[in-house]
């Protein structure tokens, strides 16, 4: 597979593209007024312990106090490579979602009183009214490896699967990390197969020395305080991302390419040659057709190669993703249609749910099919595009109603929610009352007026369409009403006003009194 990864930077913006096969499925953002907190490492102040939860609340200097999981109090079971979407976090569990039901969780009132201080590393950011979520199982991503110092076991990577290779690796890091009794746990990434033992032992000492000083910050401070920032999206992507498997990194700021370059040459000089600097007058983006990929992303139908689509609609709850076939109705087999159209879905779903961002439970409404062995190939199609994902997902099977329940981790809002506001005017549900419902709320709100005899003249303010309306479809409206409630009306439109809006202004001192008569 082709894998490459665009980088186009200034002051005000960073945005990273990976594209695999010239396709694009991955698009991180950071800009300064929103940095991404993952990873950061706080000493924070415990402010309440809810047993009954079993969760505290932590205050780290932020707008909103984190929220620490008993679970995130002790060491996960499994040995897992942090995942790439955490920034490497080290924790594995964003979601909270997939932690191991098996493990004994700690009663929290024991572990954790009010006003004591714990050192905590953000897990997830937050996400509308909740505030980021934190663990106190610390851990410090490197090139090569993991550092948790409160782990107490050396683990490999589950993407390296040769058994050999898993002992040598294990072996190789056992003998070189230090062996005073707080040395700590360690977790060896994937990038780590051909990894030597001169880089290994040049990481551990850099990991556990950065974790020493962020002790002895810790010691010098006064909660709440910052101990330790994640690097930064650049250094992050090369870090976790940039390997011998991404045939290119090309680059359009002359300053992130000298940081990209110098940082390279810490790490790993042998991928020096695949970093270029993007020169060209046109955008780099635009020279790979990015950006109008982009802002498809907000759109909620996506097309199929074949002519079908599938719908993109996040609620509260959860996303939920409609699959039909549109225009493509296939020759003459009905249930060969579908399971083309299902599979191509299948592939699709998963690159939007990278591509946006999308965590949490999502519902995917494939068309029904009548074969178990036809439900089973769109299933495998999903769980295999799945597999790139760098966040962790889980898909369960095929219900009696054609849908797949999945789940993928979340550890910051998704584009949509982190690129778009509520709008004003529909306040998120994306509709407005059409023209008709205006008019009969604003009659309501006349006929009320005119029964409380306080007011003789009263102009309404319309949007223009509502106010053609009236003109065209209504065109006695205001001759009656005015006979009904004996008040003299006048309309005016005015572009100002929202779609669904109507203001009464009383005659002639311009009062705004839609308020003290208004009506559903």
């Amino acid at each position: 597979m082709k894998r490459e990864i665009l980088i186009s930077g200034n002051a005000r913006e960073t945005r990273v593209a990976i594209l695999e096969d010239d396709r694009l499925v991955e698009l991180l953002v950071d800009r300064p007024d929103a940095r991404r907190m993952v990873g950061d490492i706080y000493l924070g102040t415990v402010e309440a312990v809810l047993p009954g939860i079993q969760a505290a609340f932590v205050n780290i200097g932020a707008d909103k106090s984190a929220f620490l999981h008993a679970s995130d109090l002790i060491e996960a079971e499994e040995d897992e490579e942090p995942s790439e979407h955490d920034d490497d976090n080290g924790n594995g569990e964003g979601s909270g979602a997939s932690r191991s039901p098996r493990r004994r969780v700690p009663d929290i009132a024991d572990e954790l009183k009010r006003g004591e201080t714990r050192i905590v590393q953000i897990i997830k950011e937050p996400i509308g009214t909740k505030g980021p979520r934190v663990t106190a199982q610390i851990s410090l991503a490197g090139r090569f490896l993991v550092y948790m110092p409160f782990a107490s076991k050396v683990g490999v990577s589950r993407k390296i699967e040769n058994r050999e290779q898993r002992a040598k690796l294990r072996d190789m890091v056992s003998k070189l990390v230090p062996k005073d009794s707080g040395a700590g746990g360690w977790i060896i990434r994937t990038v780590a197969e051909d990894l030597t033992e001169r880089s290994c032992k040049r990481e551990i000492d850099h990991l556990y020395g950065l974790w020493k000083k962020i002790k002895r910050k810790s010691g010098s401070v006064r909660a709440p305080a910052l101990l330790q920032r994640e690097t930064s999206l650049t250094r992050g992507i090369i870090r976790d991302l940039f390997s011998d498997k991404v045939d290119s990194l090309l680059v359009d700021s002359k300053v992130l390419h000298n940081e990209i370059v110098q940082y390279l040459k810490q790490i790993d000089p042998d991928l020096l040659n695949r970093v270029k600097l993007f020169e060209a007058e046109t955008s780099l983006f635009d020279e790979y057709d990015i950006e109008a990929e982009i802002r498809s992303l907000f759109k909620p139908r996506v097309e199929l190669p074949t002519g079908g689509y599938i719908i993109i609609q996040p609620t509260e709850a959860l996303v939920s993703i409609d699959v039909n076939t549109g225009r493509y109705t296939g020759k003459k087999d009905p249930e060969s249609t579908i399971l083309k159209t299902n599979v191509e879905a299948a592939r699709e779903v998963a690159r939007q749910l990278r591509l946006r961002d999308i965590g949490g439970i999502i519902v995917v409404d494939f068309i029904d099919m009548e074969s178990r062995g036809n439900r089973e190939k769109v299933l495998q199609e999903l769980r295999a595009h799945l597999g790139r994902d760098r966040a962790r997902t889980k898909a369960f099977a095929v219900s009696e109603l054609g849908l797949i329940e999945m789940t993928r981790q979340r550890v910051r809002p998704s584009l949509w929610h982190s690129m778009t506001a509520e709008c004003p005017t529909c306040h998120g549900t994306g509709r407005v009352f059409r023209p008709e419902v205006v008019v009969r709320r604003m009659e309501r709100s006349l006929k009320r007026a005119g029964a409380e005899h306080k007011e003789r003249q009263l102009a309404v303010r319309l949007h223009p369409d509502v106010a053609l309306y009236l003109v065209e479809q209504e065109p006695n409206f205001l001759r009656q009403l005015e006979k009904q409630t004996g008040l003299e009306l006048e309309v005016r439109d005015d572009p100002m006003m929202r779609l669904d809006e109507f203001r009464m202004m009383a005659k002639p001192a311009g009062r705004d009194v839609t308020e003290q008569y208004a009506v559903a």
